[in-house]
């Protein structure tokens, strides 16, 4: 059966403006690092997307190596844009990002710009792509010149193989710098990709600062924080968690007693406001007006549609926010 997008989907979303840009963003996007992968099972992510897009969701994140393996993030969301979304690809941003291992040998991984310009000629290819929206330096690469490097991304944006340029992982002062850099080379910065949650803040340590006096969007990954923030921790770890096979980034050590016990004391604090903590958890990132969307994950279609409920209540009182304040400070 032919895929026909829902009559009424922009109705359904909140966009907000992605720093000065003539961009908006949904308050919520999805990113594909996880479940899309060849190992995966093509309808579920199938049906993930095809939500996404019904509810309003225009802005897909993919990176090089994202899966596994490593690439089949973006060759199956090529394939779905090719035979669900013909005709639609105008109303997407869609981004990518190079900067992690992605090959062998010296010019598969960090910042050169022999590395970047290569790395997205391929994700174009897997993708079926003339042009990302999007391509973002995934994490500064400590030995390559900053100057290099954003010269690739201004290089790769007036190839028109990207329309904007972002970064991800920086911390504040070298995303300063880059931003400083990009504006004079007549490439602004866009948008920037951080780990952001209620239980990892190092960009309150300066980054929102910088990105809102620069006039540079915020798009924070593991809102969830791996799954921390959700009910699933509430009475322990489940066995068929991340953490109890600490295969991921969530280590069981890391989710120790004390963690718990802010988990559930959030989790009341959320259910008071009428919403599961996971809903909780992403409007707090909202609230934030630097922050231009918040980028969540899916393993399924059920868990996408609890997650958009977040967004009918992203208004939170002073009482609510010193409760949640003296419960991270514990």
């Amino acid at each position: 059966m032919t895929y026909v997008p829902s009559a009424n989907r922009y109705q359904k979303m909140q966009y907000r403006r992605c720093g000065n840009s003539g961009i908006k963003l949904p308050a919520i996007s999805l990113g594909l690092w996880h479940n899309f992968g060849h190992v995966d099972v093509t309808e579920t992510y199938r049906e993930i997307l095809h939500l996404a897009f019904d509810s309003g969701i225009t802005h897909f994140d993919l990176a090089n190596n994202y899966g596994p393996p490593p690439g089949s993030a973006e060759e199956n969301f090529g394939r779905i844009l090719k035979e669900d979304f013909r005709g639609y690809r105008d109303e997407m941003i869609i981004s990518s990002k190079a900067g992690y291992t992605m090959w062998n040998g010296p010019y598969g991984d960090w910042g050169s710009k022999k590395y970047l310009v290569a790395s997205l000629d391929q994700s174009l290819k897997r993708m079926g792509l003339d042009y990302v929206d999007i391509f973002y330096h995934h994490r500064p690469d400590p030995e390559t010149p900053l100057e290099e490097t954003m010269s690739a991304l201004d290089l790769i944006v007036r190839q028109g193989k990207a329309l904007y340029a972002g970064i991800s992982n920086y911390p504040a002062e070298e995303a300063a710098k880059a931003i400083a850099i990009l504006k004079d080379l007549g490439t602004p910065c866009l948008i920037h990709q951080p780990k952001y949650s209620m239980f990892e803040r190092w960009v309150e340590g300066g980054l929102l600062e910088v990105l809102g006096n620069s006039g540079v969007g915020c798009i924070p990954f593991s809102p969830l924080a791996q799954g921390l923030l959700t009910d699933k921790y509430l009475h322990g770890i489940p066995e068929d968690s991340r953490a109890a096979k600490s295969t991921g980034f969530l280590q069981k050590s890391q989710v120790t007693d004390e963690r718990i016990n802010q988990v559930r004391q959030l989790n009341d604090i959320a259910l008071k406001r009428g919403q599961t903590l996971a809903q909780m958890a992403l409007a707090w990132l909202l609230k934030d007006t630097r922050v231009t969307s918040v980028l969540i994950g899916a393993s399924r279609a059920a868990q996408l549609a609890d997650s958009l409920k977040a967004l009918d209540n992203i208004e939170f009182s002073t009482d609510e926010l010193s409760q949640i304040e003296t419960i991270l400070a514990a």
